[in-house]
């Protein structure tokens, strides 16, 4: 088991998976665990998973992101949506605007790496139709897609991006 630091610095965007190797069920559930343990505005947990294993729908999932195939290729493409109303109940419009996205993010977020101290691979989709992905999935009214993150055993490890300098990004007050 990695540290978190070593999590962090190991996890790069993969977009080839392994077509012989499928993310095992043990596996998954950890993932998804990791997700729901994040943390969340109110700990109301302002959001919902799919867990989409089903080739056709991953297929039709790809299509929903404008022919980004290697959502098709990963065994397991994890939609997270925001319930925007959950969180209007306890903290109103901003709850609504801003609370629930974030609470899906950070999910997303947890799923991400914790996919990587698993030994999984991950790419972060935001870039589709969310209302072809609310068809596909048939998700209910009132839930937001948010993000599409694709889980599989990688068949490349990317080079690490550049970042910008700390200098950049932060201001120390």
């Amino acid at each position: 088991m990695w540290d978190f630091f070593s999590t962090v610095r190991h996890r790069h965007s993969v977009r080839h998976y392994r077509n012989d190797a499928p993310v095992e069920a043990e596996k998954l559930h950890a993932v998804l665990e990791m997700a729901a343990a994040a943390p969340s505005a109110g700990d109301l947990q302002a959001y919902h998973i799919h867990a989409v294993t089903d080739s056709d729908k991953r297929g039709q999932l790809a299509q929903a992101a404008h022919q980004q195939d290697f959502l098709f290729q990963a065994p397991v493409c994890l939609v997270f949506s925001a319930d925007p109303e959950r969180s209007a109940g306890q903290f109103g419009e901003r709850g609504r605007t801003l609370y629930a996205i974030q609470d899906t993010t950070i999910a997303a977020s947890y799923a991400q790496l914790a996919a990587v101290a698993a030994g999984l691979a991950s790419a972060w989709v935001g870039d589709f139709d969310a209302a072809q992905v609310r068809r596909v999935l048939d998700i209910r009214a009132g839930l937001e897609p948010i993000a599409i993150l694709t889980l599989g055993y990688p068949a490349e490890i990317p080079e690490p991006t550049p970042r910008r300098p700390l200098d950049e990004v932060v201001t120390r007050c």
